[in-house]
């Protein structure tokens, strides 16, 4: 269990990103984290890594405050960055190198990552594109066997043959004892992978629900003719009609559109907070 408590961050000379932010992760899920530019993202998943301190509260991994950096903590979580650096080495150095901070590094598995992400063993790392260094990364992260895998942005730098990989071997990867929390923006790379959503937006987590409530009490669709106010919490135009985002009244499932979610729960907070009045998530 990841547990986030009454968190209260700010960077010096600057008003308070987060405060009394509040949030629990169960084991065994892939999680999604959006929200807008500015939003806290990367700083939330820095601070559950460890790499941040807050002011007030605290981020724990089952029971152990992240600020500790205990190394039984660090052992089991692995940080993948939107942006880093890779030393000028083979992929067999690094591996030699960093494996050892995590006891279930699976090697085998590794090498089977690395085929499957079309990565060259031989290639040093520094010479790699931005997309092949990113893939190296996911590979060794998924290696890791870490019981918490945090990845901000993964899929930037990505072709498309790359992003279903990723997806399938993420997926691939995921155990009840383990917990993927991704931070992106592409959000259309990550349907069908992250449940449940989260989104943030000014300092507070405005959405956290799991896709099978999403369904039960949304329903996502398109028409042709502009919908009244009363009738959706919100809409857009699209080629061909309209895309809507309305209460579930007739008990229908529909295709789950995150883009058109977080417009809906972004812009229409209010609506949003009544429909999922109830709801066991904060």
């Amino acid at each position: 269990m990841t547990t986030i408590a009454e968190l209260t961050f700010s960077y010096k000379r600057k008003k308070e990103l987060f405060s009394n932010l509040s949030l629990d992760l169960p084991d065994g899920n892939i999680y999604g984290l959006l929200g807008k530019n500015g939003a806290g993202k990367t700083t939330l998943l820095k601070i559950v890594a460890g790499l941040l301190f807050p002011k007030q509260g605290e981020s724990m991994i089952n029971g152990i405050s992240s600020v500790k950096r205990d190394p039984i903590v660090l052992q089991d979580i692995y940080f993948i960055p939107e942006e880093f650096y890779l030393p000028p080495v083979k992929p067999s150095k690094f591996i030699a190198l960093y494996s050892g901070f995590y006891p279930s590094f699976d090697h085998v598995g590794m090498d089977r990552y690395m085929n499957e992400f079309e990565l060259d063993p031989e290639e040093d790392l520094h010479t790699m594109s931005y997309g092949q260094k990113k893939k190296f990364l996911i590979a060794f992260g998924l290696a890791s066997r870490c019981k918490i895998l945090i990845l901000d942005e993964p899929t930037n730098g990505l072709d498309i043959p790359s992003k279903s990989q990723f997806r399938k071997l993420t997926a691939e990867a995921m155990t009840d004892e383990r917990t993927f929390i991704i931070s992106t923006h592409q959000v259309r790379d990550m349907e069908n992978l992250i449940d449940p959503i989260i989104i943030i937006d000014e300092g507070t987590i405005l959405f956290y629900h799991d896709i099978a409530e999403i369904t039960e009490k949304l329903a996502l669709t398109v028409q042709e003719d502009e919908p009244a106010d009363s009738e959706a919490l919100y809409w857009e135009k699209v080629p061909g009609g309209y895309a809507v985002v309305a209460p579930n009244r007739d008990g229908r499932e529909s295709r789950i559109d995150l883009e058109l979610l977080f417009n809906a729960a972004v812009r229409g907070r209010e609506q949003m907070k009544e429909v999922f009045e109830g709801a066991k998530h904060d």
